[in-house]
């Protein structure tokens, strides 16, 4: 009878279905998120920015995170970093130690809006799953940029210009290491580029990115 209050009280609603659930997300909606996965995740792992992702965006994977970033659920966060993680490990691009893990930041006025960095959540997670180091501030973003949504591929680039600076710590300490960036989505890859350019200017490796999804055909959307 204890075990079965407890259970019980612990049970809270699906953020995504609302039904009752003891995880992050019920058992079925994880199935179907499940099915999202991207067929050929590391199809994008080439130059100029190798991309790694676990899942296809659309569908419920595109609900979660949207409902993640903007209906203030963090913990969908876990399961997705987690996957992600279990998805580099499977495929093991980088079999190297030495490898520093960076969530792509916010501005510090949307985060504080926000309460919350969803790629940094997403990171803590792909770390305790894969074993790198996370460094969660090895980049800060300086520039409160205007919504990528709509914007054209070249607009978005001159958007996000200039938006990073580098950590002094990870110039410091993490010199020698290759860095790997994560994020929720990549699209168009405009906010991508503009951390790998900074970076990169400061002799900093970047292997490249791990996103919890790409779309599987270049398209505008979200990043």
């Amino acid at each position: 009878m204890l075990k079965g209050f407890l259970d019980l009280f612990l049970q809270s609603n699906c953020p995504l279905c609302q039904r009752s659930t003891s995880g992050v997300v019920c058992e079925n909606c994880t199935r179907q998120l499940q099915k999202c996965h991207h067929p050929q995740p590391q199809a994008l792992w080439k130059p100029p920015i190798p991309v790694l992702s676990w899942g296809v965006y659309g569908g419920l994977v595109k609900r979660a995170i949207a409902v993640m970033k903007y209906e203030n659920q963090p913990q969908i966060a876990r399961p997705l970093g987690q996957w992600l993680g279990e998805t580099w490990l499977l495929h093991s691009l980088h079999p190297e130690k030495q490898i520093v893990v960076i969530p792509i930041p916010m501005h510090a006025n949307k985060q504080k809006q926000r309460g919350y960095n969803q790629a940094a959540l997403i990171a803590q997670s792909f770390c305790q799953t894969t074993g790198l180091k996370l460094k969660l501030n090895g980049l800060t973003r300086i520039r409160e940029t205007q919504a990528q949504f709509g914007l054209s591929v070249s607009d978005r680039e001159k958007n996000l210009a200039e938006a990073f600076v580098i950590e002094s710590d990870l110039l410091k300490h993490h010199k020698n290491a290759s860095v790997l960036l994560i994020d929720d989505i990549y699209t168009t890859g405009a906010t991508a580029k503009s951390a790998v350019t900074t970076l990169r200017q400061s002799g900093i490796v970047v292997l490249g990115l791990a996103a919890v999804a790409t779309p599987l055909k270049d398209k505008s959307s979200k990043n």
